[in-house]
């Protein structure tokens, strides 16, 4: 019997990396298996992957031969940064280029690095529609991954770019999830106009990575952009109309407005918004459903997300 292949997660504990390590884990007959990596072994979620059968060890992203020891021996490993965790996309970038090197060093044979666009190709940085953030930005957790793409071409590292999106779970929060106006009417007021979001459950960010695993050697050096769907506000206000059993409006704040709001980021996720609205065309369009569901074929759409998640909408 042939040795499993071990993928190394990055973010194993998190929500895109533990979709990919639940996908391997649960599936019996994989030629995979997982080697979680977290500053906290002894954590509940840890622990957690240890009863599914993963191999969890100790590394930090900052600490550059932790990872090297880290990803010894590994076949491959699934890389992603948590930019909300302290909004700097110079941080995230030194996260990134410590993870570039260190797969490097251990010679992994496929990388998955979980990206996103450069929004600067299509709003440059003097472009005075929306804010520039951070000195040279326009939405920093975009931007500073798409930078972070050169650090694996650079290194020699072989790498698919998968290019994520807008998660549906972000409806369940207060970032994006619907709110009772004076009223008393749950209203969604995602700051979308009419245009499509490329909207995505995170699970599946973590299945569709391990369908390009599956895939050999086919994504090296691929970039794949991956949605769920693509929905309007209104389509989304009425999804989650028949999730909660009541009716949900959509009322959709100006960009401005909703960099208005005052929470942590909320000038980052303007602009994000802002972005999505104004290039629905490019960002939906290279988007393509039907090849994600080959990489995938459970991907949700928004409805089958409401199914199982709908208890989790705010309806304060």
């Amino acid at each position: 019997m042939n040795e499993k292949k071990v993928i190394a997660i990055v973010g194993a504990t998190g929500a895109q990396g533990g979709g990919l390590a639940r996908a391997i884990l649960t599936d019996h007959d994989s030629e995979f298996t997982v080697r979680a990596l977290t500053r906290d072994p002894t954590s509940e979620k840890a622990q957690e992957l240890v009863k599914l059968g993963a191999e969890v060890v100790e590394a930090d992203i900052y600490h550059q031969e932790s990872l090297v020891q880290a990803f010894a021996g590994a076949y491959g490993a699934f890389l992603v940064t948590n930019f909300w965790a302290h909004m700097s996309a110079k941080k995230e970038l030194q996260e990134a280029a410590n993870l570039a090197e260190a797969s490097a060093q251990a010679g992994l044979r496929h990388v998955i690095w979980s990206t996103l666009e450069d929004t600067r190709e299509h709003i440059p940085v003097h472009d005075d529609r929306m804010p520039t953030l951070q000195g040279k930005y326009k939405v920093p957790h975009f931007d500073a991954k798409a930078e972070a793409d050169e650090f694996f071409t650079r290194a020699g590292v072989p790498t698919t770019f998968l290019r994520t999106t807008f998660y549906w779970e972000n409806l369940a929060t207060g970032l994006a999830g619907p709110t009772r106006d004076a009223d008393g009417v749950l209203t969604l007021s995602l700051p979308m106009g009419g245009s499509r979001i490329a909207g995505i459950a995170v699970e599946d960010i973590g299945r569709t990575a391990y369908g390009i695993f599956k895939a050999g050697t086919e994504y090296v050096g691929r970039t794949i952009a991956i949605a769920g769907e693509h929905l309007t506000g209104e389509q989304i206000a009425a999804s989650l109309s028949r999730a909660v059993g009541e009716p949900v409006g959509y009322r959709p704040l100006s960009h401005d407005a909703y960099r208005d709001l005052g929470f942590p980021g909320a000038d980052e996720a303007g602009n994000m918004f802002q972005y999505y609205a104004e290039h629905e065309a490019y960002f939906t369009g290279v988007r393509d459903l039907d090849e994600v569901r080959r990489l995938n074929p459970e991907l949700q759409t928004f409805d089958t997300w409401l199914a199982a998640n709908g208890h989790t909408i705010p309806r304060n």
